[in-house]
């Protein structure tokens, strides 16, 4: 048999054996060092044992020469690695100690949620680690794994209400910081003999750095930071945006947070500039928590904040710089959308208060973000919204010409009138060119004019809408004057051939000579011969079409007209008068047996009083017929309610009319003379956009109706490319889809998947 290998591990093991007594007994003779070494380990070993800080008793004394004289034998013997991990190993056996003393104040503190327990535990847990620290002559290995294991520990042991626990501790010492006098249990942190500390609560930020729980919690720390920022701020800045509030935020938190942000953060600092190096990080952190925070508060207010505009500039501009360091934008435009949908976009809300809510949102925002991408993607719904709306155009032309009744102007009288712009394309070779925004959108350059009217007018797709309804309001206007004074419409189509250019005023400068002329020729005709009658002349080609209806004015009225016709004729032989009855207003003295009574009211009200002149009694058949009119019976019942309502009618059975020339008992006296002026004439004289278009539709529909009938079902594109064959037809299918929509609730087409037929 073979022994070789049990021979080879022999030797191994005796030479192993030589070498690690050689060590320990260091080469003294015979056993000498090995016992010098064994009494060295026992006074090392009894020396590092964590001992119980509760019991009362002394420890043994001990010569610390005798323990560095062990130690020192220890090094030389290459043993004090082993002699840490024995003293580790004791620490954990004796770890329950500590564990016992946390359970005690922990107990204390969930019991009455006072937080100076937990300060009390922190330095109990303290003296423990003090208590049983290895001195430094082990060196650093032994510290760093001591401090560790130790540390490790009480994070392990540490309930879940600690968390609470020390935060409501955190905040305690914000507090105490501006405090001028301290709690008595906070006095005794302290040891005694001590100097008491520049701060009460140094002695707990430096159990906090001894235990690691600064480190642990640094995100505990910093909340009670942020807590505090957004307290202040939702305390003093909400609903306050008439001035800037960053400013005095960062003042305040100059004064009340930093002082004490030096202890958690810039304990070690000697002077004052090592502190403001160290609180750089945090501090910058702390200012984007800032504006974080007023981001969040004016984003949730942006709305109002518009609607207060320009009182909130301030607001605005603190706005414009958070954006600037927080990535919130997003988050704005949101917020403003879901606003404007809920508060702004509904039927209830007037297309004025619109429009002024837009207009202060395009100011606002370019203060907000002067690129305009987030004018861009807010005003997108708002601009859709305003194109569905009928009166938009109308709206927006009433402030343009500075229509009294519309409210305030939307547009800003210190803002440069200039024309309206149009979209350019981009120069590249412009050396101050810059790229478009990250967060822009592909159509951003060419829906971004910067005045308010073109913003305004780039609503639609074309300003010739526009000068339509300029002409319409111009018409109207015109019309309403009776002092002869068109100074003001004459600087108000000055301004606007700036807007809209030479050429598309020319109609409204026709209208405006007809009635400067239309005075000259009254003038002239009065002066050949004096009359009652003065009439407005226009040219009916350039003017927008008035409203039509057509009767007789019976007696006087009609002797007036005839005799002011013919004197016209004389003045222009060339010319010739077509009268429209139905527009304008007569003052008149009805003379009754026992009263006279002054109106002022519209030429048919006028014809139906005339005829009472003739005999005391009319039904409304007989009224229509002496006026051979066309109107419908309604509109005569509407007139006589006038006469009815002043008591010189009264309705004696149905639709039959009878005069009072003696006032009824009990009514003389009690009437009005005089017909409120606000109610002479309800209707405009000049046929609205609307109106004009609609007409406009209703000839389209024969052709639309011819469609459907031959060709049964159509699309709503086929329906479009086949109308662009009719003579005047320039809707686009936008137009056409709402008035097909119009003539299926009238109950005249169906639809179903798109497919549009006759409703048989």
């Amino acid at each position: 048999m073979n022994f070789q290998p049990h021979e080879k591990l022999s030797k191994h093991v005796v030479s192993k054996w030589s070498a690690s007594f050689g060590r320990l007994n260091r080469e003294q003779t015979g056993i000498t060092g090995l016992l010098s070494f064994s009494e060295a380990w026992t006074i090392a070993r009894d020396f590092l044992y964590p001992r119980d800080l509760t019991d009362a008793s002394p420890p043994p004394p001990k010569k610390i020469r005798d323990v560095k004289a062990a130690f020192d034998v220890l090094a030389q013997c290459k043993m004090l690695p082993v002699l840490m991990e024995d003293f580790l190993e004791d620490m954990h056996k004796q770890q329950y100690l500590v564990t016992r003393e946390i359970k005690i104040f922990m107990d204390k503190y969930d019991a009455t949620s006072d937080p100076q327990y937990i300060a009390k535990m922190a330095i109990r847990v303290v003296e423990w680690y003090k208590g049983w620290s290895p001195p430094s002559e082990l060196g650093g290995t032994l510290a760093a794994a001591y401090t560790l294991n130790f540390q490790t520990h009480i994070y392990s042991v540490l309930p879940p209400s600690f968390t609470r626990g020390f935060k409501a501790l955190l905040n305690l010492t914000f507090n105490l910081v501006h405090m001028a006098s301290v709690p008595e249990w906070m006095s005794s942190l302290v040891p005694a003999n001590h100097p008491p500390p520049a701060r009460a609560d140094s002695p707990l930020w430096s159990a906090f750095d001894k235990l690691g729980l600064l480190d642990r919690y640094e995100s505990l720390v910093s909340s009670v930071c942020y807590e505090y920022i957004e307290a202040y701020i939702l305390e003093t800045c909400t609903k306050r945006w008439d001035e800037s509030m960053l400013v005095a935020i960062r003042e305040w938190m100059t004064d009340n947070i930093v002082p004490w942000m030096i202890m958690p953060y810039a304990r070690g600092a000697r002077n004052a500039e090592e502190a403001r190096s160290m609180l750089q990080g945090v501090g910058s952190r702390l200012d984007f928590h800032v504006c974080k925070t007023l981001t969040d508060l004016r984003t949730s207010e942006i709305f109002d904040i518009i609607v207060d505009y320009p009182d909130s500039s301030g607001a605005l501009h603190d706005l414009k710089e958070c954006l600037q360091r927080v990535d919130q934008r997003s988050q704005l435009v949101q917020t403003l959308r879901k606003a404007n949908n809920k508060r702004l976009l509904h039927p209830g809300a007037d297309t004025k208060d619109i429009l002024t809510q837009y207009v202060s949102i395009i100011r606002c925002l370019r203060i907000v973000d002067p690129p305009g991408v987030l004018l861009y993607k807010v005003a997108d719904p708002i601009r859709r919204y305003l194109r569905d709306r009928p009166d938009t155009i109308r709206c927006i032309v009433a402030s343009l010409v500075g229509d009294g009744e519309s409210g305030d102007s939307l547009v800003d009288d210190n803002e440069p009138i200039q024309p309206l712009q149009q979209q350019q394309e981009e120069d590249y070779s412009d050396p101050n060119w810059e790229p478009e925004p990250i967060d822009a959108g592909p159509e951003f350059r060419t829906n971004k004019p910067s005045d308010i009217i073109s913003t305004l007018v780039s609503i639609y797709d074309s300003k010739e809408l526009f000068v339509k309804e300029l002409q319409v309001l111009l018409a109207q206007r015109l019309l309403a004057i009776t002092d002869g004074n068109y100074e003001k419409e004459r600087r108000n189509i000055e301004i606007l051939k700036i807007r809209f250019g030479e050429s598309a005023l020319q109609v409204c400068e026709v209208m405006l000579r007809d009635m400067t002329d239309s005075k000259r020729t009254d003038t002239h005709i009065q002066a050949q011969k004096s009359s009652n009658l003065h009439a407005t002349v226009i040219s009916k080609h350039f003017w927008p079409p008035l409203q039509s209806g057509k009767f007789q004015m019976p007696g006087q009225l009609k002797e007036l007209r005839e005799k002011y016709a013919k004197e016209f004729h004389l003045f222009k032989p060339d010319k010739k008068l077509n009268w429209l009855p139905h527009l304008g207003t007569l003052k008149l003295d009805i003379e009754l047996d026992d009263r006279t009574i002054s109106a002022e009211v519209p030429p048919l009200e006028a014809a139906c009083i005339e005829l009472f002149s003739q005999k005391d009694e009319w039904s409304v058949k007989e009224l229509i017929e002496q006026m051979a009119g066309s109107m419908e019976s309604t509109a005569i019942i509407k007139a006589l309610g006038t006469w009815i309502d002043l008591g010189i009618l009264k309705e004696e059975g149905e639709d039959v009319y009878r005069l009072l020339n003696t006032a009824e008992e009990g009514d003389q006296g009690h009437r009005p003379s005089t017909r409120p002026a606000m109610t002479i004439d309800e209707e405009p004289p000049v046929t609205s956009l609307q109106q004009q278009e609609a007409a406009q539709m209703q000839v389209f529909w024969k052709f639309i109706e011819g469609m459907l009938t031959n060709l049964g079902t159509l699309s709503l594109d086929r329906i479009q490319s086949m109308l662009k064959f009719a003579p005047g037809y320039d809707r686009n299918i936008e137009q056409l889809g709402g008035f097909m929509e119009a003539a299926r609730r009238e109950g005249l087409v169906t639809v179903k998947d798109g497919m549009w037929k006759l409703q048989r």
